[in-house]
């Protein structure tokens, strides 16, 4: 079994590494830190700011760096990256990056219910809707320390405003190394297990899939497992070769269902590619909760539990049953 290592270490350590070889790697943090990040500072101090608890100034010191020539990673609590500066976001980075070459690239850490003894000020189900909303930004979404270590490249060689979108927590490994051809294709099928389903899940929404789809099997229906890493840049020909073909297709995400997240992704692409397939699209109840509890029993309150999603599926499974009886 590989150990699990936190995706930002697993990150950083790429970093870290790669500032030694190229001088145009630049780090900005607002006030958060690691002891990775220790290093990184020691080590690089002339390439290294930590701009306070002040995540609007982090974009715009990030965006002015990058305009110089720099590669700029920007480092701040998922949340507080992604809406606390949104509309730097939209104007030094999505705006701008139509009349100048940009390489900026958001570190949000605490995806989802990752800070889950924080409360909702701290945990993030918006970020997939706001981020897709904003033109030239990309969008990746890792769901362990090997996919979080494998779009380090492509942040290095692709241009542009990027959201990288990291879970808080030490989530086991889901695969034994870095996969080039998730890379290469923006997804990895996990699991390919029969004709029932699919699921397309993202960052911790993986691992509740491969439960679920386990759960699943002994009921009798077979369910393959999508893990969707680059949410904007998927090849689309690779992901329709996977999931034509299945009568029923559902998107997991720990974000906010029917807002513009996973499930308005996955839903266009099927409508555009014409398929006839039942899509489920499973999320965060919208709503706001301040209860406290495990990530496990938050999520069956929300509904994007094990419990929960594996009756989500099963009601589709039927509602199936009945249309081709009818």
């Amino acid at each position: 079994m590989t150990k699990a290592i936190a995706m930002r270490d697993a990150f950083l350590r790429k970093i870290h590494k790669e500032m030694d070889y190229d001088r145009k790697i630049f780090f900005v943090s607002a006030d958060f830190g690691s002891p990775v990040l220790d290093e990184i500072r020691r080590d690089y101090p002339e390439r290294f700011i930590n701009v306070g608890i002040a995540e609007q100034n982090l974009i715009n010191i990030s965006a002015g760096l990058s305009l110089e020539g720099f590669k700029v990673f920007a480092y701040a609590i998922a949340p507080f990256i992604t809406m606390r500066c949104f509309e730097q976001l939209r104007v030094n980075l999505a705006l701008l990056s139509e009349v100048r070459e940009l390489n900026v690239n958001l570190v949000g850490v605490g995806a989802g219910y990752s800070y889950v003894v924080s409360g909702p000020t701290h945990q993030c189900y918006e970020d997939l809707s706001l981020i897709r909303s904003l033109p030239n930004f990309k969008i990746l979404s890792p769901s362990d320390h090997y996919s979080a270590e494998g779009v380090f490249q492509y942040c290095l060689d692709n241009k542009g405003p990027k959201y990288l979108r990291f879970d808080a927590q030490l989530l086991p490994a889901l695969r034994n190394d870095v996969n080039k051809e998730l890379i290469s294709n923006g997804f990895e099928v996990l699991q390919n297990d029969g004709s029932d389903g699919i699921i397309i899940a993202t960052g911790y929404m993986v691992h509740t899939a491969l439960k679920v789809a386990s759960y699943l099997r002994e009921k009798g229906k077979f369910i393959s497992v999508i893990d969707l890493v680059n949410l904007t840049g998927f090849d689309p020909k690779s992901l329709l070769k996977e999931i034509q073909g299945f009568p029923l297709i559902v998107t997991l995400e720990e974000g906010f269902e029917g807002r513009g997240g996973l499930d308005a992704l996955i839903g266009s692409f099927v409508n555009k590619e014409g398929l006839k397939v039942k899509l489920e699209g499973i999320g965060v109840r919208p709503g706001y909760s301040f209860e406290l509890g495990t990530r496990q029993q938050l999520h069956e309150k929300v509904g994007i539990g094990e419990r929960a999603v594996s009756t989500r599926i099963i009601k589709s499974f039927k509602e199936l049953e009945l249309r081709v009886h009818r």
